[in-house]
This record gives structure tokens, sequence and C-alpha cells, in this order.
């Protein structure tokens, strides 16, 4: 369900992508972040609004050398899932899950 989106588990992956796969990892990332959020629950409509700007920062950056800072935490979700935390996304705002605020 989530083929291109489950090989990334860091910017660099992502950096290695053409323009026709950096869509669809957004249209996955999306879907994935609907699914996820609708079982733990979450800020579901702040991250659907920043899936581009997340891609797009991690394309252009070095990131994790160059450092991202988030105004608010609940828009990180997209940030988290493409930097290798995807598998916690399904304890997200759980005891002993991933924090839903950057860390």
């Amino acid at each position: 369900m989530y083929e291109l989106l489950e090989t990334i588990d860091s910017p660099a992956q992502l950096r290695a992508l053409g323009r026709d796969e950096l869509q669809r990892l957004a249209i996955e990332l999306r879907a994935f972040l609907v699914e996820s959020v609708s079982r733990t629950g979450g800020h579901l409509s702040s991250n659907l609004g920043t899936v581009e700007l997340t891609i797009a920062l991690h394309y252009v950056f070095d990131t994790p050398h160059d450092r991202l800072i988030w105004d608010v935490g609940h828009q990180t979700y997209a940030h988290k899932i493409l930097t290798g935390r995807r598998s916690s996304m399904d304890r997200l705002r759980m005891h002993g899950g991933i924090a839903g605020f950057p860390r």
C-alpha cells in the first residue's frame, strides 16, 4: 500500500528520488497520516498541510546536518515519518510511544 514510503527511512533516501516519485511519496505520506492518526488520534489537518513542505525541506536541505525548526510541534508528523520513525506512529501520543511534538 505504501510501496515508496516504506523505502524511506532517512532524508538521504528521499533526496535520491525523482520529481515523479516525490509526488507519489506525498500521496502515500498523506494516506499513511490519515490511517495512522485515525487510529491513534492527533492533529490531522495541520500535518496534511505540511506534507509537501516537509518533503521539500528534506529534499533541499542537508538534514539532519542542517537543522529544521518548526513553529508548532503538531505539524511534525510527516517529518517524523520521513526520518525513520514511521514504525513508531502506531504509538503516537501514547505512554511509552512517540511524542506528538518535536524531540
